[in-house]
């Protein structure tokens, strides 16, 4: 593994045939969600089973946490509005809201992409991450092997659904938990069901559980890069 910058963005490289993330093989591109450490999701390089030419990029996001040690994200969030809503037990409707630096993230991670070249990527991430992975493979002109929305939710919904319309079909994969007390299970069957009417191939994984990435996620994933690398 190396750590360097990507765009504006440090970046943690895995994969490829040394390992450092260069080489020429396709990329995978996973972004961290709220509150994690910006190498998070670096562990997971090793442990899809891949072919050894893919390459894995993990942006780090450009906020720093106060109240998380240690702990970034790519937009803030209402920490007291999220605690009060699980402490009541009300499921959070995001989908009308378009969080302040949502557009400045999807900047970055845009200029990270075109600092790849023209590898071909598959953009994902967890939580946070995810919902950015997606608004970005909606703006964004470059073409997309595919799409890994991990536990993410619906943002932004008369935005996102007159992009996806105008978006070419992007291959979708999508997991959420249905016991998820962060990011409700209904708001993502909602978000499957925009993609889907839009044209775009979605692939579901429910499964029984919380806010997490289980192996049954990750052997979809890996399913998806291996396609992506010829295999």
């Amino acid at each position: 593994m190396r750590t360097a910058p990507l765009g504006e963005l440090t970046t943690t490289f895995a994969g490829g045939e040394a390992r450092d993330g260069s080489g020429d093989g396709p990329i995978v591109v996973l972004l961290h969600g709220y509150g994690a450490p910006g190498t998070d999701l670096v562990p997971l390089a090793r442990q899809l089973d891949v072919p050894r030419s893919v390459r894995f990029a993990f942006p780090m996001a450009p906020l720093e946490l106060a109240e998380v040690p240690g702990g970034r994200a790519w937009w803030p969030i209402d920490l007291m509005a999220l605690q009060q809503a699980l402490l009541e037990g009300r499921e959070r409707d995001l989908s009308l809201s378009e969080p302040d630096g949502l557009a400045p993230a999807r900047e970055q991670i845009e200029t990270a992409l075109h600092a790849l070249g023209d590898a071909p990527v598959l953009l994902g991430g967890f939580s946070q991450g995810a919902m950015l992975a997606l608004d970005v493979a909606l703006h964004t002109q470059r073409p997309l092997a595919g799409v890994v929305l991990m536990s993410g939710t619906l943002l932004c919904e008369d935005a996102w659904r007159s992009l996806a319309a105008a978006q070419s079909p992007l291959e979708v994969l999508q997991s959420h938990g249905r016991a998820d007390p962060m990011l409700p299970f209904t708001q993502a069957e909602r978000l499957r069901d925009l993609l889907t009417a839009a044209g775009h191939r979605v692939e579901f994984v429910p499964f029984n559980g919380g806010h997490e990435i289980p192996l049954g996620v990750l052997d979809a994933l890996a399913r998806r890069v291996r396609v992506l690398a010829g295999v």
